[in-house]
């Protein structure tokens, strides 16, 4: 029931995955206002939590809301993960308050993968969950990240990088040298196979010299929005520009595939017992429907039970 043009994109989107790729859905909010679903069942719930509304405290009072039926849908043994189009920092309360997150992790983080062209994505780790943070979630966040990449995308050692206002050691804010500074004395790195490799400023994000960018979640939401806004522009523009030659769009479908971020549809809220997926409040059809599919791979791959074995493995040692 969460998003601009819900519940219609979401209800479609839904069907498109179904019939698409083959995954298995539950809708959670008001039947009536849903109309016809295609089958798809649906799991009732009569309130909604406003894109505006304050989060924590909505998911506290609202206890039929659509956010918070289907994250404890997910507790429940109904589904196997949640994914949400609506307000942002209700779907990370119902999923902390109603799924819970893996002992150990201090913080969860939401990571967004972008494309690096030719090679494997990199992954930016906090696009916005931790507006404030601390140094010590920063590691964690480079281990869940390096966990991730490797689960996810078959990155073997992930490269692991900050992401600040220069290439050079010192360069940053306080909370950026006292985190390099942890990555470089830290025995973090054997729990999750990764590497350090120091900083990385924001023009090299899609570069391709590092696996996993870490960041505190201000920075990194704002570098997520400003970076899919100016691809977002660019691939319109050229599709425009294109569109009247013919054999043209053919050629560069693949290309724009690549680099549209609807292609992705969500971020996984890393941290948390079970599969948390959010999506943007304007996803299309399309991306709700590559959303849903992301949903079901991560699932599939079981990350929370290696992000699980990593925070245990790091606990013991």
């Amino acid at each position: 029931m969460g998003g601009d043009d819900a519940p219609a994109s979401i209800v479609a989107g839904a069907q498109v995955a179904a019939e698409e790729f083959g995954v298995q859905i539950l809708l959670v909010g008001d039947p009536e206002v849903m109309g016809d679903t295609g089958g798809i069942p649906v799991k009732p719930a009569s309130e909604v939590v406003a894109m505006g509304a304050e989060p924590a405290a909505s998911v506290r009072r609202l206890k039929d809301s659509s956010v918070v039926r289907a994250a404890e849908a997910v507790r429940d043994g109904e589904a196997s993960a949640f994914l949400s189009a609506g307000n942002t920092g209700a779907a990370m309360a119902a999923s902390l308050l109603r799924m819970g997150r893996i002992r150990g992790v201090a913080r969860p983080a939401i990571a967004v993968p972008f494309p690096v062209l030719g090679s494997t994505p990199a992954t930016l780790l906090d696009c916005g969950a931790n507006a404030d943070c601390k140094p010590e979630w920063l590691l964690q966040f480079a281990q869940l990240g390096a966990i991730y990449s490797r689960v996810r995308f078959g990155v073997v050692k992930p490269r692991v990088a900050v992401l600040t206002t220069g290439e050079e050691a010192g360069k940053g804010n306080q909370l950026v040298k006292d985190t390099c500074a942890l990555l470089e004395t830290a025995d973090w790195v054997e729990a999750c196979g990764a590497q350090y490799v120091g900083n990385i400023e924001g023009q090299d994000l899609m570069s391709g010299d590092a696996d996993v960018i870490v960041s505190d979640g201000f920075t990194g939401n704002i570098v997520l929005k400003s970076l899919e806004g100016g691809v977002g522009l660019a691939l319109a523009a050229i599709r425009d520009q294109l569109n009247p030659l013919a054999g043209a769009n053919d050629t560069l479908a693949p290309l724009y595939a690549e680099l549209d971020p609807e292609a992705r549809g969500s971020a996984i809220l890393l941290g948390c017992k079970q599969v948390a997926m959010i999506s943007h409040g304007s996803s299309s059809i399309f991306a709700i429907a590559n959303a849903i599919r992301t949903a079901a791979e991560m699932v599939e791959v079981g990350i929370v039970s290696h992000l699980r074995a990593m925070i245990e493995a790091d606990a013991r040692s």
